[in-house]
């Protein structure tokens, strides 16, 4: 066998056998009306299947419920078994085999992690029920939703502990919605996306 193996499709009216030997004469787009380019160019802003999904600019309650408890549960298990690692590392004694150090060290930190994982977790669920709760009561989505949310979350979780933790807790818990309000606000306006 020798000489070169000629691939060309032709076909139609547009064949050309005078083309370089080996490269395609099909051209599968020249059927449509459009650029192939535009095929490749598709839309980034989201779709939507009806209208009035494009109006709403939120969460519904229970993506925000699903939401915030979850991102406490992640965030506070991670805290936590962070601090667990140093408790376990901390609480080695020099006669300990590597067996017994990593045995503590894993239960350490398994232990912390659920704990502070539940917490932050019941804590995500509180704040994201009060702050659905005041949208629907409210009609109504700002800054005031958030902050009330963030009084009544900390009030609350701590209420089993007397009137005077609720309220330091609630204090500090709209103290903290209020700053990462404002800090969102900041972002928003000077850093650009």
């Amino acid at each position: 066998m020798s000489g070169p193996i000629n691939f060309s499709y032709g076909g139609g009216e547009d064949s050309d056998h005078r083309q370089d030997p080996g490269r395609r004469s099909y051209d599968p787009y020249k059927d449509l009306q459009i650029p192939y380019r535009a095929i490749y160019d598709l839309p980034t802003s989201p779709e939507f299947l009806f209208q009035e999904e494009s109006a709403v600019q939120r969460r519904s309650w229970g993506e925000n419920l699903t939401y915030y408890t979850g991102i406490g549960y992640v965030g506070g298990s991670f805290a936590g078994a962070s601090v667990g690692l140093y408790n376990g590392l901390r609480a080695a004694e020099p006669g300990d085999t590597l067996k017994l150090r990593l045995n503590r060290v894993l239960n350490s930190s398994g232990q912390d992690g659920r704990r502070l994982g539940n917490r932050l977790g019941i804590i995500g669920l509180l704040y994201a029920g009060m702050e659905s709760g005041l949208v629907a009561v409210r009609d109504r989505d700002d800054w005031i939703n958030s902050v009330v949310a963030g009084l009544g979350t900390g009030a609350f979780y701590k209420a089993a502990n007397g009137p005077r933790s609720a309220a330091i807790a609630g204090a500090i818990g709209g103290l903290m919605v209020g700053a990462a309000v404002a800090g969102k606000q900041v972002l928003k306006r000077y850093v650009p996306i």
